[in-house]
């Protein structure tokens, strides 16, 4: 088996888990994950398998959506509804305080990754120096918010938000919750997450784990998606004549393909006859092998 399988991942699992149960399941070791979800999250994890593990970066890197649910007030050691109460005032907020200020975290923003991260330094996750009861100095880090709106408000003694929030790679959801309580100077915690698109993959279109075990038994093996479908790249076909260079890593000029709009540089993908060769880089009026994945 080659390809991606949308897989909503349930609350309570690490993505890790969802790795190890499918690995088990479709028998092989060549599983892996396309961007983590926090345990108490859920929604779409594209799972890659098989050819596809070797392309799994290029699905990392595209853009998520998001519906997160944030409680103004309460702020928590993981700025998530696991970890332990920090502060907690009743805020007098309503919903145009949030509306007013929402603006300022669309577009280019930056964020300090939180203490409970999988970002490393020196050699060490953030998360082992928090549990070791360690702050460390972080630097902040890009982020992009493409969309940022207010899908329903909660008025109570601690109001709750939710959000439609369409984000960059690398993006701390649960950080964007905190930094919004700061900016209206009461403080909030992300009290719930779903993902709901991560690249092509959409939640509607998602395989729960029994749903997966399901079609398995009944020999069903559609939840695979073709390795193409889950990358976001441009696309050159190569005539049969050059199908063995590419595979043989040499490079192919205009002589043997057009490819006008494809910007210098871009990494592309390749096929022939609609099979997926590998990624290419196109640079300089030519193409060249980057990641083979026909052997010949």
């Amino acid at each position: 088996m080659d390809g991606f399988i949308n897989v909503f991942k349930p609350p309570g699992m690490t993505s890790a888990d969802v790795v190890y149960h499918l690995r088990r399941l479709l028998n092989t070791k060549k599983v892996g994950h396309t961007g983590t979800l926090d345990p108490g999250a859920s929604g779409v994890l594209p799972i890659c398998v098989g050819q596809a593990t070797r392309v799994a970066e290029y699905l990392t890197n595209q853009g998520k959506v998001y519906q997160a649910e944030m409680t103004l007030g309460v702020c928590t050691t993981t700025q998530d509804r696991d970890g332990e109460i920090l502060s907690s005032a009743q805020p007098q907020l309503i919903q145009a305080d949030l509306l007013r200020i929402l603006p300022d975290f669309t577009g280019e923003i930056e964020q300090v990754p939180p203490m409970f991260s999988a970002v490393r330094v020196k050699g060490k996750h953030l998360y082992e120096y928090a549990r070791a009861g360690q702050e460390i100095e972080r630097c902040p880090r890009q982020a992009c918010i493409y969309t940022l709106r207010l899908k329903q408000w909660t008025q109570g003694a601690f109001p709750k938000a939710l959000l439609d929030i369409e984000c960059s790679k690398g993006t701390y959801i649960r950080t964007l919750c905190y930094d919004i309580g700061q900016a209206l100077g009461c403080g909030a915690y992300m009290s719930d997450l779903l993902r709901v698109k991560s690249g092509p993959f959409e939640i509607a279109q998602s395989w729960t784990l029994e749903r997966l075990q399901s079609a398995l038994d009944k020999g069903d093996r559609s939840f695979i998606s073709h390795v193409s479908q889950g990358l976001d790249l441009p696309l050159i076909a190569l005539p049969a004549a050059r199908v063995r260079a590419f595979c043989s890593g040499l490079s192919s000029d205009t002589r043997w393909i057009q490819a006008p709009e494809i910007v210098d540089g871009a990494h592309v993908q390749v096929t022939h006859d609609e099979e997926l060769l590998g990624i290419g880089i196109w640079q300089g009026n030519a193409l060249y092998p980057h990641k083979v994945m026909k052997q010949i």
